[in-house]
């Protein structure tokens, strides 16, 4: 039986073609990068005066918002933000583990030398772009094509479909850790550089290592602050609502 060649995985555009993805890719965007809140209600009045777009396209986006678990249903009385805890972080993380640890070793064992040089410019790219506040979405999206190339040697459609949902709630959490958390600092250009020389020498257990450490450490870090609720709460309060700047303009 022959192999079955991975897909080649380009990044992002961010360029939605149709109305209804371009206004469920800017309220997405505004979910994950912090401008509205966990647990923020979603009306549609709301939401048709922050974006000036017409109820019936802000339904359809908002329900695709539901299908990535970003936005709850809340009944007869609509929509609302997920909101976010420790509880739900370490089911993400564990999740996330479980998918891309398999992955990733499926990869160097399958992806071959396609797969590396796609790899070598992913994390060329990314190590090239400095992390800084004026430049922070470049950079989200360029760790996020890393990351999804990193597991893109194992030709499997349905783990890159999954994996972009997590990958959307994992970038969510990473900013929060970095809003409560300012004077903490990683080494995540050594992180990735560790996780990109293992996979490139072809070492599963140490790219698998160097991966796991990667992943847990927002955890790690937001279980010692222990800012975040130990279970989703209904709606940011008090310093973690202060700490992440959320406007509330869509309540």
């Amino acid at each position: 039986m022959s192999k079955r060649r991975a897909p080649e995985v380009a990044p992002e555009t961010g360029s939605p073609r149709t109305l209804i993805e371009l206004v469920y890719t800017r309220i997405r965007d505004d979910i994950v990068e912090g401008r509205l809140a966990p647990g923020e209600k979603l009306r549609i009045e709301h939401l048709r005066l922050r974006y000036g777009i017409g109820a019936g396209t802000l339904r359809e986006a908002v329900t695709r918002l539901v299908s990535d678990a970003l936005v709850e249903t809340e009944g007869q009385r609509g929509f609302r933000v997920t909101p976010i805890s420790l509880q739900d972080l370490a089911d993400l993380t564990e999740l996330r583990l479980h998918i891309e640890l398999d992955a990733l070793r499926q990869s160097i064992r399958l992806g071959g030398a396609a797969w590396r040089t796609q790899l070598q410019r992913a994390f060329e790219a990314l190590d090239g772009c400095a992390i800084t506040p004026q430049n922070r979405k470049q950079w989200e999206a360029l760790n996020t094509h890393f990351h999804e190339v990193l597991i893109s040697g194992r030709p499997s459609a349905w783990t890159l479909r999954v994996w972009r949902v997590l990958a959307r709630h994992g970038e969510r959490y990473r900013r929060v850790a970095i809003a409560l958390l300012p004077t903490q600092r990683r080494d995540v250009v050594g992180e990735h550089r560790q996780i990109y020389e293992a996979a490139m020498d072809g070492n599963e257990a140490r790219a698998a290592l160097a991966l796991e450490a990667h992943i847990r450490a927002s955890y790690d870090l937001l279980a010692r602050d222990g800012s975040l609720p130990a279970q989703a709460a209904m709606r940011s309060t008090g310093p973690l609502r202060k700490a992440l700047h959320y406007d509330g303009s869509a309540t």
